[in-house]
């Protein structure tokens, strides 16, 4: 098991579940930080004293008080470590449930697990520990079938088209009319109504606004 783990976390109630469910790992060191400086400034002294920490843990948010900081959030803290130490693990515990961003995460920032905030957390956070001490990815289930709901539908043109429309404010009802101005086809409004009631059933989600802001999230629109 990885033998020093660094958490990075401004709510104290989360910090300590967060050591807790470390130490029945038999993590041997565990330290915590409840700002990001404080945890760039911790790995760079583990770096000087030749005593790395293994695995970093933290948070997206941090709020903001009377403290001045140069690293506000988890992205911005997740970019310095990379710099000091690129083989560092790191693992995102966080309220986030986008799936864009999460999948963002992991492709340009080089994560190695993400664990959502809520039910079940701290056993998936012990989940995701074991996983990358074994050199593999981890993320919370209920993200990974969000992502790879996104990753495999594909949208058509006709279908990206239409959430556009719907998204600019133009009612279904007065798309068909657009559709023809424009010599899009298919245009009529069953062709239409079937198009969006597929990528709702496909993306289960039950009415327009909702479909608008997945497409939204995930950056088709």
């Amino acid at each position: 098991m990885l033998k020093k783990a660094l958490i990075a976390e401004d709510f104290e109630s989360f910090n300590s579940s967060v050591q807790k469910a470390l130490e029945e790992l038999k993590i041997d060191i565990i330290d915590n930080v409840q700002y990001c400086d404080d945890a760039l400034a911790k790995i760079q002294k583990s770096i000087r004293d030749e005593n790395h920490y293994e695995l970093l843990i933290t948070d997206l948010s941090f709020v903001d008080d009377h403290r001045n900081q140069n690293l506000t959030g988890g992205r911005e803290l997740i970019s310095a470590v990379k710099k000091e130490q690129p083989h560092m693990k790191i693992i995102v515990f966080s309220i986030e449930d986008r799936a864009e961003i999460i999948d963002d995460l992991f492709k340009s920032h080089e994560i190695n697990g993400f664990v959502s905030k809520g039910r079940e957390d701290l056993k998936e956070l012990k989940r995701a520990v074991k996983a990358i001490y074994n050199n593999e990815k981890y993320i919370s289930l209920n993200i990974k079938n969000s992502i790879k709901t996104k990753n495999s539908y594909d949208f058509t043109r006709f279908e990206i088209t239409l959430v556009k429309l719907l998204s600019e404010g133009m009612k279904q009802k007065q798309i068909p009319d657009y559709l023809k101005e424009k010599g899009i086809k298919p245009s009529s409004l069953s062709s239409v109504e079937k198009a969006l009631n597929t990528m709702k059933e496909a993306l289960e989600v039950s009415n327009n606004e909702q479909l608008i802001a997945l497409c939204k999230d995930w950056g088709i629109i």
